[in-house]
């Protein structure tokens, strides 16, 4: 099995790494839209982070036909390739099978295997919009309906979904934008000392896996407990009246649409705070994932021409500014 390089040696990209963990804490959330330049580390992330986490119970991954299963498996990481058929995504029924035999012949697809796990999507923009509606759908609900011809089968499909793609090539549609948690914008480094430390990295890692792996080994323990330690507290974390008032502010404040985004930004700030070992969200939780919460979100303004994350950045300094003054 190849080995998957290490979470905590990926260098700069921090708010991509953020995104993960927020979604690795809290999987309702809805997932992670990566939008940015190629060769940036995006998929990388992804499987460092399935990597790291612990092993999960055999019988909460991948499809579950009924047997018994015991033991201990890898977390799922599935790549959903862009020329994927509906049924290799899905999932197939053998209708001659069954009325044949009378037994509901179910051929599993990408979404049953990536049942506990996670399931990443390059350049998502790409895909058939009808494909992404049903992923959306299935990532939303944990399950899964294969129907053909009156006969159905229902499985599990609980995954963090990861998209990924570069907007010069096809945005998404902003409905179906809108559906995924987060959203990330990723650059290729423009720092010299930066580059040339990725650079080192990606070498060592190449001719020497297992003692590049070693040397991360005491960090990635260390990313590995905070996870876990978030995920025990997160459903105890408490957010005050007025960091919710905040959240709501800036949702007006930016204009975005529906209550989606202020769930979310509720949602991610306690997941945040649990990461954090705050047991209350607070004001900088808001701050921090505000930007990954709501960037996707906006409606645009033609008389506004920049971007979305500084409409964000701008409203929250104005906010703080009113705040002060009462």
């Amino acid at each position: 099995m190849r080995m998957s390089f290490p979470f905590s040696a990926i260098v700069g990209q921090d708010e991509m790494k953020l995104a993960l963990l927020i979604a690795a804490v809290d999987p309702r959330i809805g997932g992670v839209m990566v939008f940015g330049d190629r060769g940036t580390g995006k998929s990388t992330a992804v499987r460092a982070l399935a990597a790291l986490l612990p092993p999960v119970p055999a019988e909460q991954a991948g499809y579950q036909d009924g047997s018994p299963r015991k033991g201990t498996v890898p977390v799922p990481f599935v790549d959903l390739p862009l020329g994927a058929t509906e049924d290799r995504v899905v999932g197939a029924l053998d209708l001659e099978r069954a009325l044949g035999a009378g037994i509901k012949a179910f051929e599993p697809g990408l979404l049953a295997r990536a049942n506990g796990g996670f399931l990443y999507i390059d350049e998502v923009n790409l895909l058939e919009d009808h494909i992404v509606d049903l992923l959306l759908d299935v990532a939303a609900s944990g399950e899964n309906v294969v129907e053909r011809e009156g006969l159905s089968v229902r499985h599990p499909a609980r995954f963090v979904l990861i998209g990924s793609g570069n907007p010069e090539e096809g945005e998404l549609r902003p409905q179906l934008l809108d559906r995924f948690g987060l959203s990330v914008e990723v650059r290729t480094p423009q720092d010299l000392a930066q580059r040339v430390e990725i650079l080192k990295r990606c070498d060592r890692f190449e001719r020497e896996p297992e003692a590049f792996a070693e040397t991360w080994r005491r960090a990635e323990r260390k990313t590995l407990k905070r996870i876990a330690a978030a995920r025990a507290a997160v459903a105890g974390v408490t957010v005050p009246d007025a960091v919710l008032m905040l959240a709501s502010r800036l949702c007006m404040v930016v204009g975005a649409d529906g209550l989606r985004g202020e769930l979310t930004l509720m949602r991610s700030a306690r997941a945040l705070a649990a990461l954090d070992g705050a047991g209350e969200v607070a004001a900088q939780h808001i701050t921090r994932v505000a930007p990954l919460a709501l960037r996707h979100r906006l409606r645009r303004n033609v008389l506004d021409e920049t971007g979305s994350t500084a409409r964000i950045e701008r409203a929250l300094l104005d906010l703080a500014k009113k705040d002060l003054a009462a």
